[in-house]
């Protein structure tokens, strides 16, 4: 079965002209415009049928593949999954409270393990996870994680995950009272042991603070550390829509 996705970026300069790039081992990937391109995947019948939806993903600038897939000093800053918003957090509910907060439903929870799993099955892989406590973003994780598992189940197993109160909800109860631990964190990434790029799983104030950026629910911002922590793109499934929490109707 053919498992489509299209990786998105943008960067925050002027236009860049139709050049080659280099195109890593075992993706397959073909170039649409100027600025974007298209990626598939080829999942055996085996490895899909675990469930979930066919899913896509864009990327632009088409020439910004190589510092996508292969450097490890960048960093992923994503906000959690998408949730429930027909129940909302109770005020000044705590960040293990699950039972008294918003969190992901099936739908978003098949969403991002169909993240996982295209990402994984296109050799796009984290070298480290970094997550808050909210229980929303747990679920990110773990659901992430159940994706990358079906791409590669012992690669998945010896993935690092972290829980840092530092990228808890902004300014809430128990939440982090500002983000210079996330700058810090971004700041200071180097690309590790060379695994990987960095993920920090937050959330959408902290995302904004920090980068001006708003972004949607399982959006993923690519920093480079090395210029000055600049957001060089985005990477976000094509099933992302503007939530009603944070994006005013059209």
């Amino acid at each position: 079965m053919r498992y489509g996705f299209v990786l998105a970026l943008v960067l925050g300069t002027g236009a860049a002209m139709a050049q080659e790039v280099s195109v890593p081992d075992g993706m397959q990937m073909r170039q649409l415009s100027t600025h974007m391109g298209e990626m598939y995947a080829e999942i055996s019948d085996e490895s899909a049928s675990a469930g979930g939806f066919l899913e896509t993903v864009r990327f632009e600038p088409w020439q910004m593949i190589d510092e996508m897939f292969t450097r490890s000093d960048v960093v992923y800053l994503m906000r959690h999954g998408p949730t429930d918003w027909s129940k909302l957090d109770d005020k000044g509910v705590a960040s293990t409270d699950c039972d008294n907060q918003r969190v992901m439903g099936p739908e978003g929870a098949a969403a991002m393990e169909n993240l996982g799993l295209l990402l994984g099955s296109n050799g796009v892989w984290p070298g480290q996870i970094v997550v808050s406590e909210w229980c929303r973003n747990q679920q990110t994780v773990e659901n992430l994680k159940a994706g990358f598992a079906r791409a590669d189940n012992a690669r998945t197993a010896a993935l690092p995950v972290e829980t840092d109160a530092d990228l808890n909800l902004l300014l809430s109860l128990q939440g982090a009272p500002d983000v210079v631990g996330m700058r810090e964190r971004i700041t200071n990434w180097d690309g590790g042991d060379g695994s990987g790029p960095l993920l920090m799983i937050s959330h959408f104030t902290n995302i904004e603070e920090l980068t001006n950026f708003t972004v949607f629910e399982g959006e993923i911002l690519v920093l480079d550390p090395k210029r000055d922590n600049r957001v060089l793109g985005y990477v976000r499934l094509t099933s992302a829509e503007p939530d009603v929490g944070h994006f005013s109707p059209q």
